[in-house]
């Protein structure tokens, strides 16, 4: 049994991922970091249904919380399951975007990425054996208006998750990210109707977080050991 960590994981996208992790047999660290109830109650039912998980909680943009919260749980064993999902938005226009809204954003993806997966990544190297998948978005392939800090952000990511891949290949290593469109969670149940999900997707509708989980379930699996540094698009046609 493999120890996974998830960032993020009492959010949409994150609890779905957490399921399928946890239903192919591996113990799930469910992050959160402001929102820990949530995490321990979906510890509680997948602990429930006969799965291993347990709720881990600090603020990733703080690097010391970091190595505060996992050095222990490496110390038992390494965690070798790494799922960067936590992010956030804080959209406005580019001329009003304050300097609070772009850091804040790139801060969370960006450093949070750097914070988690460094203090991760001694152990994991050490066992010859890693699935890293970083949650990117459409936003920074095709641009997004309202959104250059995200767009920024996931961007980055894109770009450290190639130049990551690169140096790690050779330890059986694997470092992907997944870039979804329109899914349908709480946060895109504000921003989409259903005519403009029917415009703008090929396929008429929105994917689900069960989908996504499902491509990351496939990227941390033995099957996936060819595949790495590849930013992988799950959109529905929508490029």
């Amino acid at each position: 049994m493999k120890q996974a960590l998830v960032t993020g994981g009492s959010g949409g996208i994150g609890a779905a991922i957490c399921r399928r992790l946890a239903a192919d047999g591996h113990h799930v660290l469910i992050h959160a970091n402001s929102n820990i109830q949530t995490a321990e109650t979906l510890a509680a039912e997948l602990n429930a249904d006969g799965y291993s998980a347990q709720p881990v909680g600090f603020d990733i943009t703080d690097h010391d919380a970091v190595l505060a919260a996992l050095n222990p749980l490496t110390e038992r064993a390494p965690i070798q399951i790494l799922i960067n999902n936590a992010g956030i938005h804080d959209d406005a226009a580019f001329p009003g975007m304050t300097p609070q809204q772009w850091q804040r954003v790139l801060d969370v993806s960006v450093n949070g990425f750097y914070h988690v997966t460094h203090t991760l990544m001694m152990p994991m190297i050490r066992t010859r054996w890693g699935r890293i998948v970083n949650l990117s978005s459409i936003a920074a392939i095709t641009g997004n208006r309202g959104q250059v800090n995200y767009a920024a952000a996931k961007g980055a990511i894109n770009s450290a998750t190639r130049s990551l891949a690169l140096e790690l290949a050779s330890r059986s290593i694997t470092v992907n990210a997944v870039a979804p469109g329109i899914i349908d969670t709480a946060m895109s149940e504000t921003a989409f109707d259903t005519d403009t999900i029917a415009r703008l997707v090929p396929m008429k509708r929105a994917g689900t977080p069960a989908e996504v989980a499902d491509l990351i379930g496939f990227l941390v699996s033995p099957q996936a050991a060819y595949i790495t540094g590849q930013i992988i698009s799950i959109n529905g046609g929508m490029i």
